[in-house]
């Protein structure tokens, strides 16, 4: 791989091989789009405009929609041009004088999310639910095999990295009690999930193959899908999540574009029976990413993503199938992501097995979140130039119930 010109990139999860956008915004300046080399941000309006390039106002807006609805020949081009400023020292005059450090700019909300839909497409973790939600059942519902089961959320309360989550009320009803009551939640947990952005929309009344999974995402953020279990549990029956996912979902600020992944992706763990033909062409793949599940400092979780079900593909396909459109901005969760073993399951419910098994953290006994709670969640996936990108990093502290 060719290496870039910006002191301290080589080698880190912000090599060349990786730039995630964002939007920044620098003291009294309008926020703006920015990509990420190393430790520092390239400012790039005012380089597009030294350059001339035709598409150089996208950069100027205060979200990625713009970029995003542009499309892939456009994302494609800017990408290898990015890469040209950042590796070719002839370029070094221009580019210079707009970078930017991390640590000096304010990251906003990345895009402007549109429809949001979280997917439920670890097989591990949806096993793991259905034996503590229905301990006397088959942890799987009969169409769970057959297609990727996901719900409908609230776009308007999806929230960049950063942003306090305020401990929710809602009805709840333990099994012992005879009528529910109304107050905040007090098992209020976490998701660790990828979450996908859509670029390029399409029509209504038309499907995305999984074939064209590529020309319509445009990449990937860190999601954490906040959950309040107690409200859940009474309410999800018989249509499914409401009001204990709705109240926030965190996103990470870097965008990683979905180019950026190329080295990433694997074959699937196994998919038995076979998808029906509409969730099966193109042989949709998986990707190795990993994840840290931080509380408080200390981690607590490593799941991977690689052990995934149901690939992206096949979510967007399956989203689409009957005909639904999409929108530049659109976003879907692939639901928690947890592994084979105890160390490696996404969410505090399952960690704990439903507050029955306390796990340790901080040296003491812990289930749900208590507030003033940090938790962090950090991802990696392999690089094209032999490295690991690093991917946004999602963090959120639970505040006392309003």
């Amino acid at each position: 791989m060719t290496t870039s010109w910006v002191e301290g990139s080589a080698g880190s999860g912000f090599d060349v091989d990786h730039l995630p956008y964002a939007v920044f915004q620098r003291a009294g300046e309008e926020p703006r789009v920015g990509v990420r080399i190393g430790d520092l941000v390239v400012d790039l309006a005012p380089v597009a405009a030294a350059d001339m390039m035709e598409v150089g106002h996208l950069f100027e807006a205060r979200s990625l929609n713009p970029l995003m609805a542009a499309g892939r020949p456009v994302g494609e081009s800017v990408r290898r041009w990015l890469t040209g400023l950042l590796t070719d020292e002839a370029e070094r005059d221009v580019v210079e004088p707009n970078l930017v450090p991390v640590e000096d700019v304010t990251l906003r909300m990345p895009f402007e999310v549109g429809d949001y839909v979280d997917f439920y497409a670890s097989l591990e973790h949806a096993s793991n639910v259905g034996r503590i939600f229905r301990p006397d059942q088959e942890p799987l519902l009969p169409n769970w095999r057959h297609l990727p089961v996901g719900y409908h959320g609230r776009g308007g309360t999806v929230v960049p990295s950063g942003t306090e989550v305020v401990r929710p009320h809602g009805q709840r009803k333990a099994p012992a009690e005879t009528a529910p009551s109304f107050g905040p939640s007090t098992r209020l947990d976490v998701e660790a999930e990828l979450g996908f952005v859509v670029g390029t929309g399409s029509a209504l009344g038309s499907r995305i193959t999984t074939g064209a999974f590529a020309d319509h995402c445009f990449g990937v953020v860190g999601l954490n899908d906040w959950s309040a279990r107690d409200i859940q549990a009474w309410e999800y029956v018989p249509l499914g999540p409401f009001l204990g996912k709705s109240f926030a979902t965190s996103i990470s600020a870097w965008v990683t574009p979905l180019a950026a992944l190329d080295a990433a992706w694997v074959d699937l763990p196994g998919q038995d029976p076979e998808p029906l033909p509409y969730l099966a062409e193109g042989s949709p793949r998986g990707l190795d990413i990993e994840v840290e599940v931080e509380l408080n400092g200390e981690v607590v979780s490593r799941p991977p993503y690689s052990s995934m079900y149901w690939a992206p593909a096949q979510m967007l396909a399956h989203l689409t199938a009957n005909g639904a459109s999409t929108r530049t901005g659109d976003l879907w969760g692939s639901g928690t992501i947890s592994g084979t073993a105890p160390h490696q399951r996404g969410s505090f419910l399952e960690l704990s097995w439903g507050g029955q098994e306390p796990f340790t953290a901080g040296g003491r006994e812990r289930a749900f979140l208590e507030d003033g709670d940090t938790v962090v969640l950090r991802y990696s996936a392999p690089g094209s130039g032999g490295g690991r990108l690093t991917l946004g990093e999602v963090a959120g502290t639970v505040t006392p119930a309003a």
